[in-house]
């Protein structure tokens, strides 16, 4: 007599075979991590986070509109990007069932699963965002611009090619290395407007949070691409993967180091920041060494997980620190 199975909901989404479904989550928590992914809330939550973060640890309060401002933009870049990468899969074959869909990544099947929501979704967050712009603080606004036309050519430049071409990135932009810059510029931009540091003493703890952003993305990048040898790899990106431990251990060290210093410089680099990144990078390098045990989109999922160590500072900061 067979023995029923039951498929789960996120893997029954992406059209994948119980098998799968069963290895993909085993409980309730792994399936809300994995959710927390496929809806591409999990780079948002970690932006806003550490833009609060960042502010709070500098003395500074932000108000909740430039929070959430954060949290809107990013999650239409990070759903738009991938809405885009999911062209690519309107040149699959449909003969070719589950097995071709199971070597593409599960949040760009989801997108594409879903991409009547996702586009209503965007369009609701940009007039969401076009109301909040006006209430944020004017010192940030030209910032934000120069990023925002910076972002607009990077995804030019990763996106330019056909929907159902191939992706030749290799010699344009190492998008891993990229978006570790892009991101750490973003949410540091108004800890930089509001604040009373120069930007020369915040540029330790930015250099050192961007380099955990790429981590992030390189480790992710090596358990997608095991082989990394794939034509559209960035050279540079392929240095870095043959680094990825020596990477983590150096964020981890300086970090320590940053906080150490810290500790004779008051209200210089607020010693919390490099030691979330510290912790943060540790965690990477600990779920890389267990990474055969987890299925691919939990572990991925996980990988932003690790980023959300200032949470654990949050009683500090709300409740002793002063604020400006």
């Amino acid at each position: 007599m067979p023995v029923a199975t039951t498929t789960h909901p996120a893997a029954a989404a992406l059209g994948l075979p119980t098998p799968s479904a069963q290895r993909w989550c085993r409980s309730r928590l792994a399936e809300l991590l994995v959710l927390w992914h496929l809806l591409s809330l999990d780079a948002p939550t970690v932006a806003a986070l550490w833009t609060w973060f960042l502010a709070r640890a500098n003395h500074i309060r932000l108000p909740g509109t430039a929070v959430f401002a954060m949290f809107l933009a990013v999650w239409m870049l990070y759903a738009a990007d991938r809405l885009l990468d999911a062209r690519l899969l309107d040149s699959c074959d449909p003969a070719a069932g589950p097995a071709q869909l199971r070597e593409l990544e599960a949040r760009h099947i989801f997108h594409r699963r879903h991409k009547t929501a996702f586009r209503a979704g965007i369009a609701v967050a940009s007039l969401a965002l076009a109301a909040i712009v006006p209430h944020l603080a004017p010192t940030a606004l030209p910032l934000y611009l120069l990023l925002g036309g910076m972002l607009a050519v990077y995804f030019v430049l990763i996106h330019a090619h056909p929907a159902n071409g191939p992706r030749l990135t290799a010699y344009r932009l190492p998008k891993e290395l990229a978006v570790g810059v892009f991101f750490a510029a973003a949410t540091f931009i108004p800890t930089v407007a509001r604040g009373p540091l120069p930007c020369a003493a915040l540029l330790p703890g930015a250099l050192l949070f961007a380099v955990l952003c790429s981590l992030n993305c390189l480790f992710i990048y090596a358990w997608e691409h095991p082989a990394a040898r794939e034509p559209e790899t960035h050279p540079a990106t392929r240095v870095a993967l043959g680094s990825l431990t020596q990477i983590a251990v150096a964020v981890i060290a300086a970090g320590v180091l940053l906080a150490i210093a810290d500790a004779r410089l008051p209200r210089q680099i607020p010693s919390l920041i490099p030691l979330a990144c510290a912790l943060a990078s540790a965690l990477l390098l600990m779920l890389h060494a267990g990474r055969a045990r987890m299925a691919p989109v939990t572990l991925r999922a996980a990988a932003d997980l690790c980023l959300l160590t200032p949470l654990l500072a949050v009683p500090l900061l709300l409740f002793t620190l002063p604020h400006a």
